[in-house]
């Protein structure tokens, strides 16, 4: 459904919408360009983490909440769950620079009900956040035809093992020779990669598999038949 942002009455209430970023200009420039929308769309409050965007829908009431899919050491994608969780009449949009259609996946099955391109112009915010307060999701045009296409080949079983999970397929390699109890320096060495970013593999694939450590990720890809 295409939304018109000039049909909407300045006598409507604005769609009441929260920023969390963790670069200062990212939230100040968001909120500049959208200001003369004020009467659609206004934005309420610009938050730099987690913590602060659950105490600021505690105690205010919001529409949206704009966010990353990273913030620093945070998971936007978790803070996009929390809120489903704990506050499922407020719509979660992720707003980014990662055009990565595994992202995308990640972010609806979190419950978000946007996912919109950092290049976007202020005119195409203002509408996809109406459309998402109409009851629409939303994906950034960019993405459309490539989900469409990762949408067809995962189907027909073409992705690498794991991708239903929302595992990258570096990060699939990595579990893969966890699964045959290569130590982190031996995973190092067959994927050319340093000690620490196994390490940090290792903490996506955990979180992606709602696991806490690495006995239960090798648990979970043999029960799932993850490599078969």
């Amino acid at each position: 459904m295409e939304v018109n942002p000039e049909s909407r009455s300045s006598e409507v209430t604005p769609v009441e919408v929260l920023l969390v970023d963790d670069q200062e200009i990212i939230l100040d420039g968001i909120s500049t360009m959208m200001r003369r929308f004020d009467n659609q769309v206004r934005i309420v409050g610009k938050l730099k983490n987690a913590k602060e965007a659950l105490d600021f829908a505690e105690h205010n009431r919001l529409d949206i909440v704009i966010t990353d899919i990273r913030l620093r050491t945070e998971s936007g994608i978790d803070l996009c769950r929390e809120f489903v969780k704990r506050f499922p009449d407020v719509a979660v949009v992720m707003l980014t620079v990662y055009d990565d259609e595994q992202y995308l996946f990640q972010a609806l099955r979190a419950g978000a009900k946007g996912f919109l391109l950092k290049q976007i112009s202020a005119a195409e915010l203002l509408e996809q956040l109406l459309r998402v307060a109409n009851g629409d999701i939303v994906v950034d045009p960019h993405l459309a035809g490539r989900v469409a296409l990762s949408a067809a080949r995962l189907h027909s079983g073409e992705f690498w093992p794991g991708a239903h999970l929302g595992l990258t397929q570096r990060e699939s390699e990595v579990l893969d020779l966890v699964t045959k109890g290569h130590s982190n320096k031996a995973i190092a060495a067959r994927l050319y990669v340093g000690e620490e970013t196994v390490k940090t593999h290792l903490s996506a694939i955990y979180r992606k598999l709602g696991v806490k450590d690495r006995t239960s990720a090798v648990a979970l890809a043999m029960r799932e038949a993850i490599f078969r």
